[in-house]
């Protein structure tokens, strides 16, 4: 059977042989600079993007796509990164994702509409790399607090976008070189990850080192044999991984769709825009909050269905303060969306690691769930946007969210079951 109960032991892929490099603050250290840069690039750019259309001269579809195309990716390159872990293995693949990401920052910024589309497409995979390879990560290194630690790297992601977008504009008159310096600048972030990852790198080659050493049959005779890690067959079929995936998807394109319009929904029922960014501003800190603690509280519980369903009911709730008092109850509204994104997004990931028995189960979870959740959510920006120009108002697009709540709350019911893959 593909499904087994999640209460059963499962053992480890590898034997562990310590090293000098073995240290967790070394390994915790390079997780959180490595979750920085994840979501950060993505966000510096949204506060620009007004001064790009004007620097290429582009409409606003086609700048909208400076947004878009990421997020794309992010869906086309997923599937591609358990095959990666597999046979670089994990730590090699990680550093060569932060580094093409920094690249891709670079690329972004010169001087040419297709570098600038160019570097969106190679930061959208280089993220999709890291998204799939941390949940397998944290699954191998911290099999026991998996739940804790997705919670402590999916808040640090959110906790950077934060600071990237409160910093963008301050960076561009500090640094005085306009857009490119300010977007630039993200580059080095990456650099200071790769440089913090390079630890977990030597370790891997001397663990490696280690076991094919004289001593390591000694060594290892004293542990439990290790099982070898098989791929999850048949994983596209399964019910469990479809459900785990949709309510990814279904909650990232509702996150992607307000991160587009709300402070425009808000605007455009009379709030001034600085207010409206403000009110913005407030929801994304509050989305640090429930990606922190909602997977916290997953790891509590056997079963996480009630907890999904009430991610998906305050996402509702918050869409329908959007739909019924835009302005009066913004803030109310506003604080209730973003416990039910951050936490959403923390839960999406937690599910990664609760429902998988083993750290390549993780990664090819992952790869699945994050490009059917990708995917969907490319829709939300593009297709909140159309229907607005459709219909001339927000009724109609905050209807569907609504709409798109009750689905999330279906798939999270499945999704929250007390099984592995």
């Amino acid at each position: 059977m593909s499904v087994t109960r999640a209460q059963q032991s499962l053992p480890t892929s590898a034997v562990r042989i310590p090293t000098k490099l073995a240290h967790p603050a070394l390994l915790l250290t390079g997780i959180v600079l490595v979750a920085l840069n994840m979501r950060a690039c993505l966000a510096a750019i949204s506060p620009m993007v007004g001064e790009i259309q004007r620097s290429f001269g582009l409409s606003a579809t086609v700048s909208g796509l400076i947004t878009t195309v990421p997020v794309l990716f992010q869906g086309v390159g997923a599937p591609l990164t358990p095959r990666l872990t597999r046979r670089f293995g994990t730590e090699r693949v990680v550093l060569g994702a932060v580094l093409v990401l920094g690249a891709g920052v670079l690329l972004r910024v010169l001087p040419s509409v297709v570098a600038l589309y160019a570097g969106c497409v190679v930061i959208g995979v280089a993220i999709a790399v890291l998204n799939v390879s941390m949940p397998g990560l944290v699954k191998r290194e911290f099999p026991q607090r998996a739940a804790t630690m997705t919670g402590v790297y999916s808040t640090t992601m959110l906790v950077g976008a934060t600071l990237a977008a409160g910093s963008s504009v301050p960076l561009e008159h500090v640094l005085g070189g306009g857009w490119r310096a300010s977007l630039g600048s993200w580059s080095l972030l990456a650099l200071i990850a790769a440089v913090a990852w390079l630890p977990q790198v030597l370790r891997s080659r001397q663990e490696r080192a280690a076991q094919l050493s004289p001593g390591a049959s000694r060594l290892s005779a004293a542990q439990p044999r290790p099982v070898t890690e098989k791929p999850i067959a048949g994983i596209w079929r399964l019910p469990l991984a479809w459900q785990i995936s949709l309510f990814m998807g279904i909650s990232s394109l509702m996150v992607y769709t307000l991160v587009a319009w709300m402070p425009t929904i808000l605007a455009d029922h009379g709030m001034s825009r600085d207010q409206a960014g403000l009110v913005f501003a407030f929801s994304n800190l509050v989305q640090v909050a429930g990606a922190f603690l909602v997977p916290l509280l997953a790891g509590r519980l056997r079963s996480q269905r009630w907890l999904a369903v009430a991610m998906a009911a305050l996402n509702a709730v918050g869409v329908a303060g959007l739909l019924i008092a835009p302005v009066s109850g913004a803030w109310i509204s506003a604080a209730v969306l973003g416990l039910a994104q951050g936490g959403s997004l923390g839960l999406a990931l937690a599910f990664i690691v609760l429902r998988t028995g083993t750290a390549a189960g993780a990664a090819q979870l992952g790869g699945m769930s994050q490009a059917v959740g990708y995917l969907i959510a490319a829709v939300g920006p593009v297709g909140g946007g159309a229907l607005h120009q459709l219909t001339g108002g927000w009724t109609a697009v905050l209807v569907v969210l609504l709409v798109l709540a009750g689905a999330a709350a279906v798939a999270g019911w499945g999704a929250g079951q007390d099984r592995t893959l």
